[in-house]
């Protein structure tokens, strides 16, 4: 690996990606690559600003001159996506965008990836595309049965990965990680949301009976799974990058508020949202066969991630207004004033 694309690199786990692989490869250089929507944000990438190894490039994944320019200004040598939307509630409220930046940004990558003769291309993935899992875990090779507009479009990604590298023998890689937390986080997932209202004082509004379970994983440790699989991974397979660390959504909360000195009063119950899956579970074997595992503890890992989001105020107060606001009165106003 010498040059890199990052795309959606100003992203919450495409940031730390790139802090981590700038630290840990003094001879890469990488190109992060972001249509700076609502989520992605250059703050994120303040610290690594100045570093001669790193440039930013503002584009549209499905922009495929863009990244057609991209690929053949920088002579890319590999490839890694975190460019897509992401967040289930809002491929519910708006399906379309997810199908524009998960499926067909994801074929343009590949695509202009084949051309351009790159060695390497991981997509990053998510637990989502497997469904819900009552009992045990998921295996990569277990059916793709996604839930949601989001879970569906990401795995349309997942596959199309597959096929370019059984196709055209692309160097492909995609990596399936569980529930992801920490710092830089979009405040609209439910830790980063809930950390940031229960500073304010404000209602934290838990889907259902809060009983949905999730592997959570620190996002440090999901970036080092990402540069394992990326260095070390066989061509044309998938890896999931579980946590370890089931947890039923109440009890984070409970744990969030306990952390912070606040009354479980703030916590409001909500109409659940349509097709929520009620347990996510991966077994992370075949990443730890290439000697990945995850190094913190659920425990720290909250811990660092409330105390950051306190003292960050900076960061987020600055997103929990505008296009945020829109937003979280669309999906929570109405449930919330049903309380």
């Amino acid at each position: 690996m010498q040059q890199m694309l990052v795309t959606g690199g100003a992203g919450f786990i495409g940031s730390s990606f790139v802090r981590r692989m700038l630290a840990n490869h003094p001879d890469l250089t990488i190109v992060v690559y972001d249509k700076l929507t609502y989520a992605g944000n250059l703050d994120n990438l303040e610290d690594v600003s100045q570093n001669e190894r790193y440039k930013f490039v503002d584009g549209d994944i499905s922009d495929r001159h863009a990244v057609e320019r991209v690929l053949a200004s920088n002579r890319i040598d590999t490839v890694v996506n975190f460019a897509a939307e992401t967040h289930v509630d809002r491929s519910i409220l708006d399906p379309d965008a997810f199908i524009r930046a998960n499926n067909v940004g994801v074929y343009v990558l590949l695509e202009e990836s084949r051309k351009h003769r790159v060695e390497r291309f991981l997509q990053v993935s998510t637990d989502e595309v497997y469904g819900t899992k009552p009992s045990g875990k998921f295996k990569e090779g277990d059916p793709l049965e996604p839930n949601s507009p989001y879970a569906a479009s990401k795995a349309g990604g997942d596959l199309m990965a597959r096929a370019y590298y059984a196709t055209y023998g692309l160097n492909t890689l995609v990596t399936r990680g569980s529930n992801t937390f920490g710092p830089f986080q979009y405040p609209e997932k439910l830790l980063s949301l809930f950390i940031t209202n229960a500073i304010d004082d404000q209602a934290l509004p838990l889907y259902g009976d809060g009983m949905q379970v999730r592997d959570w994983l620190y996002v440090d440790d999901h970036c080092a799974g990402i540069e394992t699989v990326l260095q070390h991974g066989a061509p044309g397979e998938a890896y999931n990058l579980g946590g370890d660390n089931e947890q039923h959504n109440i009890d984070v909360i409970r744990a969030v508020l306990g952390l912070m000195g606040k009354p479980e009063t703030l916590i409001k119950s909500v109409d659940d949202r349509p097709g929520h899956d009620r347990r996510y579970a991966l077994d992370n074997h075949k990443a730890r066969v290439l000697g990945w595992k995850p190094s913190m503890s659920f425990t720290s890992a909250l811990e660092q991630t409330v105390a950051w989001y306190q003292r960050n105020e900076w960061w987020w107060r600055k997103i929990k207004s505008g296009e945020f606001r829109q937003y979280y009165e669309a999906q929570y106003g109405q449930r919330l004033k049903g309380k």
